[in-house]
């Protein structure tokens, strides 16, 4: 995330392209993130659709992810019409299958669940999954939702144990390809978040093992973690999570997978 400086031009709405949509030409966020979740969104669905293109296929599953993210960021009402009108155009007839994979893609990975609000007319509002609110200063230029990351480590805290030791997260991160002093795509620098941000925050604590030489850390769930969701609830999206299949589900950076294709 070489210039997370400048989320609003990398975020920049489809609809204001002239004549069809074209591939965003992002630096880092949407277009490394976007075009992953697409290939696999599209790899995993089994709905019999007209054959296209995967370039095509793919590009429709990006822009409709980046015009989706714009209207989280900024609070913003969509509708069916104004996504076949902005982003889908010419390819209208695959409108069920793209927005179901794409809505999909947004829970999982990012934590942002679209709700539809007015069946009539099919609008649809964008929320924070399971309740969190650590994605709320979004439009003041924060980057990607983060909600889906957060989930994940407070189930893997739940996993080892709450608490759980640094050493742990560590490392189960690291195999999905998240490391520490790397910025990752989608997340940024994770020791930050996970030991700065997000404990100033109140969603994790992280203090040393009691007791312990040389000293070792460990995480725990937070107060506002508490607040906000419950144990039940993680446990629950991680089930759905698994469903997808987590070791292939795109929490690696582009870089991490073709690796390891």
């Amino acid at each position: 995330m070489s210039e997370r400086s400048k989320p609003e031009e990398d975020l920049q709405n489809p609809g204001e392209a002239q004549g069809p949509v074209e591939v965003p030409l992002l630096e880092a966020e949407v277009a490394e993130s976007a075009c992953h979740l697409a290939s696999y969104a599209l790899a995993s669905s089994s709905a019999p659709v007209e054959a296209l293109p995967q370039e095509i296929l793919d590009r429709m599953m990006a822009n409709l992810m980046k015009f989706l993210l714009l209207k989280f960021r900024a609070k913003e009402l969509t509708s069916q019409a104004e996504i076949l009108d902005t982003v889908l155009r010419d390819n209208q007839g695959h409108f069920p299958m793209v927005f179901r994979e794409v809505s999909e893609c947004l829970k999982l990975v990012f934590g942002v669940d679209v709700k539809e609000v007015d069946p009539a007319e099919h609008t649809y509002i964008l929320v924070p999954t399971l309740g969190l609110t650590c994605d709320e200063m979004l439009s003041d230029g924060e980057g990607l939702p983060k909600a889906g990351f957060l989930v994940l480590v407070l189930s893997m805290i739940m996993w080892f144990g709450d608490p759980a030791p640094e050493e742990a997260v560590w490392g189960a991160l690291s195999r999905m390809g998240v490391y520490v002093g790397r910025e990752h795509c989608v997340f940024g620098e994770p020791r930050e978040l996970l030991t700065q941000l997000w404990v100033q925050e109140g969603y994790l604590r992280y203090q040393q093992v009691p007791d312990s030489h040389p000293a070792r850390y460990e995480f725990l769930w937070g107060p506002r973690a508490y607040v906000e969701t419950s144990k039940w609830h993680v446990m629950a999206f991680m089930l759905r999570v698994n469903e997808r299949g987590l070791r292939t589900f795109p929490f690696m950076s582009v870089e991490d997978s073709r690796e390891e294709e």
